[in-house]
């Protein structure tokens, strides 16, 4: 089984990062972002072939994940998208690249669609799962159809400090049954699941996630020093850069979209596909899929093989 190994280290922002980094360091930089409750080997597939076609691959342990670790003691934990797409231009400042392809899901397409909306200079394209990520906070109160609300169980609990001790007490149980239910087509072992929840014992783990689940409700205050961000990210902005969406049609989380569901949110050239048996992790579970989205954006920039 492959491990994303080494790491190194980058001071970013309010954060020393950890990262895996592989492909020529002069090739078509791709950044890959994963999420929530998952770690950098969501790409342990997806980062060999990029490498292998001539991009420079960097996939970060996002904040509260891995050896990723606060510089200071006082900084709030927070996870709110604003934080998620900072902590991305910082890394990309401190590595001194300018532009990039960004690909994720979940937390980590989050982050991308962050930054391509608000700074698409430093976006030469989009890799989104799940659309237009970048959350409605101020109608974050508003019902779903009961259908879709099952799904967010999960957040609800996260609300209350009865979720917050019930992830504390066991971090492994309740992310397990998470990948379990998120994507009910994919086999996944026992080891495979062990080589990213050990990215779960970082100690600002169950503080991140609480404040991300309860802040995209309004139940909570963000960090001011993202509040500039999150002024702007409520004008729900839409993204302009090349974007490839993806919908997995057994996601567990949020069913398939047709594309017209988000393309308001697009204004420049996008492609939507639906991926059939892929649950919530698609990097992990259709890797060749992904990677060959990546690549697309990286070959339509005008880049070259490194």
């Amino acid at each position: 089984m492959r491990t994303l190994h080494p790491l190194r280290h980058t001071p970013a922002g309010i954060l020393d990062v950890a990262w895996h980094g592989c492909g020529p360091e002069h090739g078509p930089p791709v950044f890959l972002l994963h999420g929530f409750p998952y770690d950098i080997h969501a790409y342990a597939d997806v980062a060999p072939l990029l490498a292998d076609a001539g991009c420079r691959v960097i996939v970060p342990f996002l904040r509260g994940f891995g050896p990723t670790r606060f510089l200071r003691a006082d900084t709030p934990r927070s996870g709110e998208q604003a934080a998620l797409g900072a902590d991305l231009l910082a890394l990309m400042d401190a590595l001194q690249v300018e532009r990039a392809v960004l690909a994720g899901y979940d937390w980590g397409g989050r982050a991308a669609c962050v930054v391509a909306a608000l700074w698409p200079d430093r976006c030469a394209g989009l890799v989104s799962y799940n659309n237009y990520n970048i959350q409605d906070i101020a109608r974050g109160m508003e019902p779903d159809t009961p259908e879709n609300e099952h799904r967010l169980w999960y957040q609800y609990y996260f609300h209350s400090e009865r979720g917050r001790a019930g992830l504390a007490k066991d971090r492994r149980a309740f992310t397990r049954l998470l990948w379990r239910l998120w994507s009910p087509t994919w086999n996944f072992d026992e080891a495979t699941f062990a080589r990213s929840a050990e990215a779960f014992d970082n100690p600002d783990f169950v503080e991140v996630v609480i404040q991300s689940y309860r802040h995209r409700f309004g139940l909570v205050p963000g960090d001011p020093a993202y509040a500039a961000i999150e002024a702007r990210l409520a004008l729900q902005p839409a993204i302009a850069v090349p974007a490839i969406t993806f919908d997995g049609e057994d996601d567990g989380v949020r069913g398939p979209a047709p594309a017209a569901a988000h393309a308001h949110r697009f204004k420049g050239p996008r492609s939507h596909r639906i991926v059939p048996g892929v649950g919530h992790n698609m990097p992990q579970e259709a890797p060749r899929v992904f990677a060959d989205a990546v690549l697309e954006l990286v070959r339509g920039g005008g880049w070259t093989r490194g």
